[in-house]
């Protein structure tokens, strides 16, 4: 801790930004960096807190006081050092993570908490800047061959971790380019692409080999994989996309979140022409999901220019401010308004839709709906309960289904022989061993659907066992397990 009255002098600073007519006309991102004396003053507010429940409210385990307080003292290489210590990409979490550390600050008790995910993505980006994000290529090679099958933030940290430990390391991708769900599934105007491309220079040269346009069970079997390598890890995330079995599910215009998304992402690269079907232009849009996927489909609705956007939310209108129901430091479930909500869009909350409604050529025009409420059961899950005369028509040119998803695809894991659990994902134990000894699994595919900053976690997790099964021990670094205090 640098200085003692820091957090009383300087008031929590947020991320300037470019106005929401400006940016919308474009797929940048629109953050302005802040001055260099302004993150210092953001790093003073680290208060010596004594017990720092930011390290429990990181999945990671960041030593988030120590690269704060180096911040303040402008030791900024210091600081990086500190940060990579316990996080392969911080230029990925400092952008897209919902940032479970600060609402564990010790300051946000009773102030606004330290702006701790701004000071990472500047410690990063003055890395970068700096040059000081150099490859570290292990010295030696232990001759162990790894395969890792997705190249999502699990799939590319258990990558960088075993390779350090000086194995032969191959990521495996199906898709055209290395990224997963950060290339496709994140609207540029959240992170651009040549963030992702930056750091896979440093991984290449690190040793590391990618191979796109691979499915395992079509282009190579899964059977040739475990024979050819020592240890497979299966990162695929969770990509099975929950389903609104209502009548009219069927109609054009109704389309899936994670198609839409990836298809604007891959023309805003260039590789392809926008397909009518999934241009949001002059339509009335709704979208149903209220997480982060929903607010995403709302920027880049508008950015298409969309006439309007309503966001449908079968939950009840959240608290402003932490409730009773979650104390801290645990995470709260309050109202959050992102960027996209500020670019313009209606919001409904405890709504859900019954039926999409087609014209004479099968293209939804439009969807009815009725408003519901929550009955809570002492030692049961909530009830739902629809409203009586509350039904509803909304016009609706293109619905947009952000409803999340149920698990991984089974098909691959079957290949391998595999076992499921209780919720269908991959059965990985707590060393992240499935069961067949050499096969391992990390993210969403053995957690279900997650955060980024536990994906990566999960990999660094996975990654440390897996040199353990190679080696009989292993010097790669594990989390702080207070981390699992986190409830998202």
């Amino acid at each position: 801790m640098g200085k003692i009255k820091g957090f009383m002098e300087y008031d929590r600073m947020k991320e300037p930004v470019i106005d929401p007519k400006k940016r919308v006309k474009n797929y940048n991102e629109f953050t302005l960096a802040p001055k260099t004396e302004e993150l210092q003053e953001q790093g003073a507010r680290c208060m010596d807190c004594g017990v720092p429940f930011c390290h429990s409210g990181c999945p990671l385990g960041n030593l988030i006081p120590d690269f704060n307080d180096a911040v303040y003292k402008n030791e900024w290489e210091r600081a990086l050092t500190i940060l990579h210590s316990t996080n392969n990409f911080p230029e990925f979490t400092g952008r897209l993570c919902p940032a479970p550390c600060e609402e564990a600050c010790v300051l946000g008790i009773v102030n606004p908490p330290v702006s701790i995910e701004l000071i990472e993505k500047y410690i990063v980006e003055r890395g970068f800047n700096e040059g000081w994000i150099q490859p570290e290529p292990p010295e030696t090679r232990t001759g162990k061959t790894v395969a890792i099958v997705g190249s999502g933030p699990a799939g590319l940290a258990a990558a960088q971790q075993l390779n350090r430990a000086g194995h032969t390391v191959t990521v495996f991708e199906r898709d055209n380019k290395i990224g997963g769900l950060l290339r496709y599934g994140i609207p540029d105007f959240k992170m651009e692409k040549k963030v992702i491309d930056r750091r896979l220079e440093i991984l290449e040269a690190e040793g590391i080999q990618f191979q796109c346009n691979v499915e395992i069970g079509k282009t190579i079997t899964a059977e040739a994989l475990e024979n050819e390598y020592d240890a497979v890890v299966l990162a695929t995330g969770a990509t099975i996309k929950r389903q609104m079995p209502i009548p009219g599910a069927d109609l054009e215009g109704v389309v899936q979140a994670m198609d839409f998304l990836p298809h604007n992402n891959k023309a805003v690269d260039g590789q392809h022409d926008r397909d009518a079907k999934f241009l949001a232009k002059d339509r009335n849009v709704v979208v149903i999901g209220g997480g982060d996927t929903g607010s995403d489909c709302i920027g880049t609705s508008n950015r298409h220019g969309a006439k309007s956007v309503t966001n449908f939310e079968i939950l009840p209108k959240p608290a402003d401010s932490r409730t009773e129901e979650h104390p801290w430091p645990y995470w709260p479930f309050k109202l959050k308004t992102s960027s996209s909500h500020e670019e313009g869009s209606h919001r409904e909350w405890s709504i859900l839709t019954k039926e999409f409604i087609g014209d004479e050529k099968g293209h939804v025009k439009g969807l009815k709906t009725v408003e519901v409420q929550w009955k809570k059961i002492p030692g049961e899950r909530p009830q739902l309960i629809e409203k009586e005369d509350s039904e509803k028509e909304w016009p609706c040119d293109l619905a947009l289904l952000a409803l999340g998803f149920t698990g991984p695809e089974k098909s691959l894991p079957e290949q391998f022989g595999l076992t499921f659990d209780e919720r269908g994902n991959i059965k990985g134990e707590n060393d992240y061993q499935t069961n067949k000894k050499s096969i391992f699994t990390a993210g969403d595919c053995r957690r279900g659907q997650s955060l980024i900053v536990w994906a990566i976690s999960e990999g660094r997790e996975a990654a440390h066992q897996v040199d353990s099964y190679l080696m009989g021990t292993s010097t790669l670094p594990q989390k702080n397990k207070a981390g699992d205090l986190v409830a998202v």
